[in-house]
């Protein structure tokens, strides 16, 4: 079973913000993965997306919270997260 983490912006989140945090959330999860974090993908929905969501995929929900806990989107009160354990099918 796999993990999806959701994220959607707080309201009133000033885009300017969020922009400004970006560069260390971008080191973060090449770190996470890079360190053998589950990640497995990760990004933004495409516009529009009023809720400016973005969502991960993640090998286990331990790996999800593990990734929540170290996120500067997170810590830095930009983006309230939900996590869905979910029973992929897989046609490969």
């Amino acid at each position: 079973m796999e993990t999806v983490l959701f994220y959607t912006l707080r309201d009133g989140v000033d885009r300017a913000r969020l922009m400004e945090i970006y560069p260390q959330h971008k080191a973060f999860y090449e770190a996470f993965q890079a360190g053998g974090g589950g990640l497995v993908a990760l990004g933004p929905f495409g516009a529009p997306d009023a809720a400016g969501g973005s969502m991960g995929i993640f090998t286990s929900r331990e790996e999800a919270e593990r990734f929540i806990a170290g996120d500067p989107f997170v810590s830095e009160g930009l983006a309230d997260p939900r996590i869905v354990d979910w029973n992929a099918v897989r046609f490969d």
